[in-house]
């Protein structure tokens, strides 16, 4: 969940930062405090520490002006916000209707049993302990189907993420990958993703194309969620930032040096 949602101080100093923005700089803590139905006490705790994040600045009458920086960070916010409703709305539509895969012909009103298979959602007609829903139309197998009245949890075991560490080009690129625990590691691919021309020249050095080259960490997020293994090639200058995204989403993920030794 977003940052500002799991904190009430960050909350509530966005909420003082969008007033004084919406009403600068004609507007002053009482005036706040009474929108906001907080006390006065506490708008002023609050003022202070904005002044001192610099995200407020005041002209010594109690007036006060957004800054630069505030204006950057509540814009920031409120993307986060805006990510986080859509997923929230997506999520709600999918609890009304969702497509699957008919595992086998299938009746509309027939009551069917949801489960993962390859990373898809399909639906059974033979429902069991797990999650249940009911088939909005006919289907025939292989074709997808609308599911409505889902009840339950669809067991999901989220995937294995493999990250395979190329030297960037000042460590020498390619030319210094270790090529036999490269092809080694590519038995048990799954999906591949090259972040890095150094990582995508070593990867067609093995005889690999990758299925991803751009947006490459989203693309591993949303595989491994569905519980599916994604492999990635990255050159060592981009990792922490990968590994920043993965661990912000909860997944695990395995490190493998791909640099020979001399």
């Amino acid at each position: 969940m977003k940052q500002i949602l799991q904190d009430r101080n960050l909350t509530t100093k966005f909420r003082i930062l969008a007033e004084i923005a919406r009403n600068q700089p004609n507007i002053q803590q009482k005036d706040i405090a009474r929108r906001l139905q907080v006390t006065s006490q506490a708008i002023s705790k609050y003022i202070k520490e904005l002044l001192e994040d610099g995200w407020l600045i005041s002209d010594g009458r109690s007036k006060y002006r957004v800054t630069k920086e505030g204006v950057n960070w509540l814009l920031k916010s409120l993307r986060e916000l805006k990510d986080y409703s859509n997923f929230v709305e997506e999520s709600l539509t999918r609890i009304t209707v969702c497509a699957a895969v008919a595992a086998s012909d299938l009746s509309k009103g027939q009551e069917v049993g949801l489960e993962m298979r390859d990373g898809l959602l399909v639906a059974t007609g033979t429902p069991g302990r797990g999650a249940k829903g009911m088939a909005t139309s006919d289907a025939r197998k292989g074709e997808d189907v609308g599911i409505s009245n889902i009840e339950g949890i669809v067991e999901l075991k989220p995937g294995k993420i493999t990250i395979l560490i190329v030297p960037n080009i000042q460590r020498g690129g390619s030319k210094k990958v270790d090529q036999a625990k490269l092809r080694k590691k590519l038995e048990e691919r799954g999906l591949i993703g090259a972040a890095g021309l150094e990582a995508l020249v070593a990867l067609r050095q093995a005889g690999v194309e990758p299925d991803y080259l751009y947006g490459v960490a989203e693309a591993a997020i949303e595989v491994a969620r569905c519980g599916l293994h994604f492999t990635i090639a990255c050159t060592d200058d981009a990792v922490p930032a990968l590994l920043k995204k993965l661990e912000d989403e909860g997944l695990n993920y395995e490190l493998t040096d791909l640099s020979l030794i001399e």
